[in-house]
């Protein structure tokens, strides 16, 4: 039968249609298919698997590689400095004493004491790249690095030009032992302003397991995005009131339910939950199970969460998480998620390369 033209007006509004159906939101109605908004590749502490933990070179790697974010710590010292890393107590694991910041200092040695009681003078002197960390034989070790300052980090990704790189800083508030880090309000503060006067704040989340310190972030910067860890056990459900970690939020009220406790936070707009149980745990394990599952997943999306668990670095349970629909993944091996994402044709993370003082 022969074709009749259709009315311009017709052919109009379809091609008015297309926008919609080729759009990411329609995409996303398909998990794990090519459209999907990009998957949020976020190097743990600069992707430590690679490099010696939070230095400024295992940033620039990773910056080098390509990935969407840089996932960091930071403490505060008794200076009010803001470092990169991730103990509260320095590790002699990861750093050595080289000798004392002045004659005679009662303080020293360093290594054991709290980060908030050593100045940065003091920390200085420590040698945070002496070693290559236990059960990481990839890791390339940084010789004689220093633990870098917050604004050292932030530089080095202007330096980069890396506009399309986030950065997600975790506040290292204790809040189950508080008398161990800098006060929460001053801690939230301090990393708050560093933050803001680098002038890349568009680019920055802010992460952390007590979700205090989220409400105290969110009152002084109320557009800036923020993120809610848990390891399930900080919720402390089925335990009488208030969980520590919860900024006065009491699981039990939402019945142990992560997703809805957490959406209660005001600026929360992604999830970090541990990627499962046991929590270094991978598929195939016997007993093994996902935390974040697909229904939590689901929960999140509709609530309109992203969900980012952390810190996987096995290649099969990254992809069995990929598959349950989470929107990124951290993880001590960018590297190996960056293979199984172009394995699967993902859009890829660009690479950066120094364009300053960058390493």
């Amino acid at each position: 039968m022969p074709v009749r033209p259709r009315p311009l007006r017709r052919v109009l509004a379809g091609l008015a249609l297309m926008p919609v159906l080729l759009s990411p939101v329609a995409a996303q109605a398909a998990p794990g298919g090519p459209a999907r908004a990009r998957f949020d590749l976020q190097a743990h502490r600069g992707g430590l698997g690679m490099t010696t933990e939070e230095s400024l070179a295992g940033f620039g790697k990773a910056l080098r590689l390509g990935v969407s974010t840089l996932e960091l710590d930071t403490q505060v010292t008794r200076d009010l400095k803001v470092v990169v890393t991730h103990d509260r107590r320095i590790s002699g694991v990861k750093c050595r004493d080289t000798g004392p910041a002045a004659p005679g200092d009662p303080l020293y040695p360093y290594v054991g004491a709290y980060v908030k009681d050593l100045t940065l003078a003091q920390i200085r002197t420590l040698d945070c790249g002496y070693r290559q960390l236990p059960g990481f034989p990839e890791q390339e070790v940084a010789r004689g690095a220093r633990m870098a300052e917050l604004e050292d980090v932030l530089d080095l990704v202007k330096d980069y030009h890396a506009r399309g790189v986030k950065l997600n800083i975790e506040t290292k508030v204790e809040a189950g032992a508080p008398e161990q880090t800098a006060p929460r309000e001053v801690f939230v503060r301090r990393v708050y302003e560093e933050i803001h006067r680098s002038g890349i704040e568009r680019q920055v989340t802010v992460q952390s397991f007590d979700w205090g310190a989220l409400r105290a972030m969110h009152r002084l910067a109320p557009r800036w995005p923020l993120v809610a860890l848990t390891n399930y056990d900080f919720l402390q459900v089925g335990r009488p009131g208030a969980s520590p970690w919860l900024g006065g939020i009491d699981a039990d009220d939402y019945g142990g339910d992560f997703v809805r406790a957490a959406a209660t936070v005001p600026g929360v707009t992604a999830l970090s939950p541990n990627y499962g149980f046991p929590q270094t745990g991978k598929v195939g394990d016997p007993g093994f199970r996902f935390y974040s599952d697909a229904a939590m997943v689901a929960q999140a999306h509709a609530r309109g969460l992203k969900v980012v668990p952390w810190t996987c670095d096995d290649p099969a349970t990254v992809a069995a998480l990929m598959d349950l629909g989470v929107d990124g993944v951290i993880t001590d091996h960018p590297d190996r998620v960056r293979r199984i994402m172009a394995a699967r044709g993902m859009p890829l993370p660009r690479p950066y390369r120094p364009h300053g003082r960058g390493r």
